[in-house]
């Protein structure tokens, strides 16, 4: 599903990926851990095509993305990627419901259509309840159950988070690393998460571990 060759990346003077390559199979659900400064977002941006590398390829689901131009990486981006990060990142004037909605209809989906999955992943969720509460109306996991289901919503190829359950409490936390996997098991879904968290690490698939702009050979 994911497939990265020899990334390099440099911000200044600074090289922050030097040479990385990794593979992900389809359904499958892969932690990247390392010491702050590691590499690890910046791998994670790359293999979301919100940063370009110096060279390097990354395949997704079978597209060499960084062939496309920024029109085309955009909609590749909207259409097959979805991301989920620390901090959720929803619209506070808009409701749980109109959050969920919001990339399917910049991908130009038909309404109706959006509206249905919007339900059907709040449902998956367990917030049909809190559809129609904003933001402020939601508690910090809740938040972080519609950012995810947001980034669902035109069914990408890959999920991509960051620190997701960073910003949690425990029981929030422990949620919702049960429901990366569920989200695997119910709709196929194949992740990458960049974390800090050894129980979530440890409950993945495979963990990558980085240091100092390389993955560390087991």
């Amino acid at each position: 599903m994911i497939r990265i060759t020899e990334i390099h990346k440099r911000f200044g003077t600074l090289e922050v990926l030097k040479g990385v390559s990794l593979d992900v199979a389809p359904r499958e659900v892969v932690s990247i851990v390392g010491a702050s400064g590691a590499g690890k977002t910046t791998l994670l941006q790359i293999i979301g095509t919100l940063s370009r590398p110096d060279s390097g390829r990354v395949e997704i689901d079978g597209q060499d993305v960084f062939r496309l131009n920024d029109r085309e990486l955009s909609r590749f981006r909207n259409e097959r990627i979805g991301f989920v990060f620390q901090f959720h990142h929803l619209l506070a004037e808009f409701t749980a419901f109109e959050n969920v909605c919001i990339p399917g209809l910049i991908g130009r989906r038909p309404r109706a259509e959006v509206e249905r999955r919007a339900a059907e992943l709040l449902d998956l969720m367990g917030l049909s309840a809190r559809r129609d509460h904003k933001p402020g109306q939601l508690s910090g996991g809740e938040q972080q159950r519609v950012a995810i289901a947001r980034a669902l919503i035109n069914s990408p190829a890959v999920l991509l988070a960051d620190e997701p359950s960073g910003n949690l409490d425990s029981h929030n936390r422990d949620e919702i690393h049960r429901l990366f996997f569920e989200l695997r098991e119910r709709l196929g879904q194949t992740i990458v998460v960049v974390t800090h968290d050894e129980h979530l690490a440890a409950m993945a698939d495979r963990t990558i571990t980085m240091s100092d702009g390389r993955i560390l050979l087991p």
